[in-house]
C-alpha cells in the first residue's frame, strides 16, 4: 500500500508573509486578529497555524523579512559611488522626506515593532534590536568612509552617529505617518546633517514649525 502523501501547499509562503506584514504594519501585533490575517492572506486559520505556528510566529517571520528589506534599501541608497559619503546620506534623507510624507504610505513593520516593543527579553524585542543594529551597520559603513575621506573629523564616533541616523529616520517615518508634511521632514533631514557637521541654524535660516 502506498504511504499517504501530504497534499502540496497551494500558496507561496513569501506571499502570505507579505500580506500578513501589511496587516501587522497597520494594526500592530496585539490588535491584528486572526480574522484580519485570514482576509489578507486568503488562508484559513488552521492553515496559518500549520504553516507558521501562530500569529506571533508569523509576525516574527514578517518582521525578519521587513528588517532585511529595510537594510537592503538603505544600502542601495548609500551605495552609489558618484557622490561623497555625506552627499549620499543627504540624498537618502531628502528622499525619505518625500517618501514618508506620502499620505498612502504605511509605517514599516520594523518601526511598528520598535514603537510597540516593551524592551523585555523576548524574541520580538531581540528581533527589533537586531533590525536597529542592521540599519546602524549600513550607516556606519558610509560614515566610516566619510571619516576616511576627511568629511568627518578623525575622532568622529561613527557608531554613535550611525545609531543617531537610525533614530532620525525612524522618527521621520512616524512624523510622516502622523501627517507632518514634506517641508518639515526635509528640515529635519537637513538639520540632522548640520548636526554631524557641528553647525547650528542661525537667525537667517528659515525655521519651520509643526502644524497645529
Amino acid at each position: 500500500m502506498l504511504a499517504h502523501m501530504p497534499r502540496p501547499r497551494k500558496f507561496l509562503e513569501s506571499d502570505v508573509v507579505s500580506s500578513a506584514s501589511e496587516v501587522f504594519a497597520v494594526h500592530g501585533l496585539a490588535a491584528a486578529t486572526l480574522d484580519d490575517l485570514v482576509r489578507a492572506t486568503g488562508l484559513g486559520k488552521q492553515s496559518l497555524y500549520n504553516a507558521f505556528g501562530g500569529k506571533r510566529e508569523l509576525f516574527l517571520r514578517a518582521l525578519s523579512e521587513d528588517r532585511a528589506e529595510a537594510a537592503r534599501a538603505v544600502a542601495e541608497a548609500l551605495g552609489h559611488d558618484d557622490a561623497s559619503p555625506l552627499e549620499r546620506i543627504r540624498g537618502h534623507l531628502l528622499g525619505l522626506a518625500i517618501e514618508f510624507s506620502s499620505t498612502d504610505r504605511r509605517v514599516s513593520l520594523t518601526t511598528r515593532a520598535l514603537v510597540e516593543s516593551t524592551g523585555d527579553e523576548d524574541p520580538i524585542a531581540t528581533s527589533t534590536r537586531a533590525g536597529i543594529e542592521q540599519l546602524a551597520g549600513v550607516y556606519a559603513q558610509c560614515l566610516d568612509h566619510a571619516r576616511e575621506g576627511g568629511e568627518l573629523p578623525a575622532d568622529a564616533n561613527v557608531q554613535s552617529l550611525a545609531v543617531y541616523f537610525v533614530a532620525v529616520t525612524r522618527g521621520m517615518e512616524l512624523l510622516g505617518r502622523a501627517g507632518v508634511g514634506r517641508s518639515v521632514l526635509t528640515a529635519v533631514a537637513l538639520d540632522a546633517l548640520r548636526t554631524i557637521h557641528g553647525r547650528r541654524m542661525d537667525d537667517t535660516e528659515q525655521r519651520v514649525t509643526l502644524p497645529e
